[in-house]
């Protein structure tokens, strides 16, 4: 069977010890062909004890030829040699991540609701662009952002041929809408973390297909 349209991109719970890594093997077995992307996201960890629990999950993304993905650091992401880098805004720029990364790596960026950030992240040589929070999300707080719909993901398609990773409080039950704009990926977190991670991959691919 084909690869679908639209794929996953899994996001790390900030707690990635004890059981995660099996968690991590399960959701990627049950995902095979449709996740193709995971973000290492932890957050007040000093780098060393970041790169100890990034690496089971970097090698189980290898084995499953999933990109592993750094959020918002690129020390981090140099360290480890990872896929790539997820920046936000305040995270520095796409061209001083690219000379310290390299040219292989993916770097992304999140644009919010702003068409205008797409644009910039684009013209800065970034290799996908981040759309959200589309739903009220537990996963990040996102204040009073506005609140982006499935238009952006239809018109960002519909004249960009770089990728767009829709992200926010997103669950099988409500990617429909997303799925039929054109977005690239789902980034998802809480909806596979929260619960049963099979169960869920497993749903999603319902939506997907």
């Amino acid at each position: 069977m084909a690869d679908p349209a639209t794929q996953l991109y899994l996001i790390s719970p900030l707690e990635v010890g004890d059981d995660f890594p099996q968690r991590l093997e399960r959701a990627l077995a049950a995902g095979k062909g449709l996740v193709t992307a995971f973000q290492f996201r932890v957050k007040g960890l000093e780098q060393h004890e970041a790169a100890r629990l990034a690496e089971p999950l970097q090698a189980i993304c290898a084995a499953h030829d999933v990109g592993f993905i750094v959020n918002d650091s690129v020390p981090l992401a140099k360290r480890l040699r990872a896929d790539g880098v997820h920046l936000g805004q305040d995270d520095g720029s796409v061209k001083d991540a690219r000379e310290e990364l390299g040219m292989d790596a993916q770097i992304g960026v999140t644009c919010h609701a702003s068409r205008h950030f797409a644009m910039e992240a684009g013209e800065a040589g970034a290799d996908y662009v981040a759309f959200g929070a589309f739903f009220e999300s537990t996963t990040k707080d996102k204040g009073d952002a506005e609140r982006p719909t499935s238009e952006i993901i239809e018109w960002w398609t519909g004249l960009f041929e770089l990728p767009a990773v829709a992200i926010g409080g997103i669950t099988p039950d409500n990617c429909k809408p997303l799925v039929e704009a054109g977005a690239d990926f789902l980034a998802v977190s809480g909806s596979v973390w929260n619960g049963d991670e099979v169960a869920a991959i497993e749903a999603f691919a319902k939506q997907m297909r």
